[in-house]
């Protein structure tokens, strides 16, 4: 029956065109995350929906650590890999202010990024961007998470062997990617933090936003990172790991629900005072297809979303039986997970923050990009029934 019923919902898209916002029933909305948050895997949780270009939820569930106080919209979490589309949009707009140029090859920049054959000399700074520079997916990010320097991690990229032509296929990385950190810096004389401050931060009115370690831990209520490891039922307290804040470029960034809204909106082409259009072109055109990605989405939603691609520091996908453009990406790093998707013709969209390593909050963007398009109620969050284990 479901088959049955997508394909004549697929035949009547196809016939009254691309799906347009229908309503957020904002009622069930908060009965389904607060059902959520009870979950044993759960600690604290935060949510923000955007709807026709107005944030018009923003709630918090949870504790910010047990025994402690409650998540609000203004909590702090780190974003984790999302801090990438913070850096491309610092960077995509330096170019189009005529700092550099998107197709400069690394190594006309002072980094220390070395690639395998010399690659540097061929790789653009759009190909960095994009995880087109040819080296295995994740590389030694295990050399970054047992302590060592980014600086020299980066240096010994070059002794790697190709994985792949550079810009014919997707590999995922932190800290190659985090050569943007430099180029950041080599470009506007500031530390990357204070750039990232003064250039999208305070224009876009980011009030808890901030980059690394001791900037989380100073903040007025910030949430504390916890896992589920095999064996153990419930989430356990970590301590807030430094390595990823070493390469901030690619997962620095902390800040609240309601900021990572802000930066939603921003994404959506609602500031174009900061990020202009052509800056928002830049960022979300597909360069690369990322087969794992899809079949990974596949694996996980039942193939909700299609097609799935990646642009600057951006996920680009097809949704599902609409056809509609959407835009977004994940996080993890111990401890913490985030997301973000949106429709940018429809100016909706939602952005979710949480502090352990469970894996029902993925779901809390199909429920919300299923009621923005008018689909059927489905349990993506998977708590009517069934279990799930903790995120990779």
């Amino acid at each position: 029956m479901a088959r049955i019923f997508a394909l004549l919902l697929g035949i009547l898209t196809l016939i009254a065109g691309p799906a347009s916002a229908q309503g957020i029933d904002y009622q069930r909305l908060d009965q389904r995350l607060t059902q959520l948050s009870l979950e044993e895997d759960m600690v604290g949780l935060a949510v923000a929906v955007i709807e026709g270009g107005e944030i018009t939820f923003a709630e918090g569930y949870g504790v910010t650590a047990y025994g402690e106080g409650p998540v609000t919209r203004d909590t702090v979490f780190r974003w984790a890999s999302l801090s990438k589309g913070v850096a491309t949009s610092l960077v995509t707009k330096l170019s189009l202010e005529g700092k550099f140029a998107l197709t400069d090859t690394l190594a006309s920049f002072q980094t220390s990024l070395r690639l395998p054959g010399g690659g540097e000399r061929l790789a653009t700074l759009e190909d960095l961007m994009a995880h087109r520079v040819g080296v295995v997916s994740n590389a030694y990010d295990t050399l970054l998470e047992d302590g060592a320097d980014p600086v020299y991690i980066r240096n010994r990229l070059g002794n790697l062997k190709v994985s792949c032509p550079i810009r014919e296929c997707h590999s995922y990385q932190n800290v190659a990617f985090d050569a943007i950190t430099e180029i950041v810096e080599g470009a506007t004389g500031l530390p990357y933090a204070a750039a990232a401050e003064i250039i999208l931060f305070r224009p876009l009115k980011m009030t808890t936003a901030s980059t690394g370690r001791d900037a989380l831990m100073a903040s007025r209520s910030w949430a504390k990172p916890y896992e589920t490891r095999r064996g153990s039922p419930l989430p356990t307290l970590q301590t807030v790991k430094e390595p990823y804040y070493k390469v901030p470029a690619a997962g620095g960034v902390n800040g609240s629900i309601l900021d990572l809204a802000q930066f939603a909106r921003a994404q959506m082409g609602l500031a174009p005072n900061v990020l202009t259009p052509d800056t928002l072109t830049a960022l979300h055109t597909p360069r690369v297809y990322t087969p794992r990605e899809q079949a990974r989405l596949r694996n996980q939603y039942e193939s909700r979303m299609q097609d799935a691609r990646y642009g600057l520091g951006w996920r680009v996908y097809k949704y599902d039986i609409t056809g509609n453009r959407v835009v977004g990406h994940r996080g993890a790093v111990e401890g913490y997970r985030s997301l973000m998707l949106f429709d940018p013709e429809l100016d909706s969209g939602v952005v979710v923050l949480w502090n352990s390593n469970a894996r029902r909050p993925v779901g809390i963007e199909l429920e919300v990009m299923d009621m923005i398009y008018g689909l059927p109620p489905h349990d993506w969050m998977r708590i009517d029934g069934g279990t799930v284990g903790a995120a990779k």
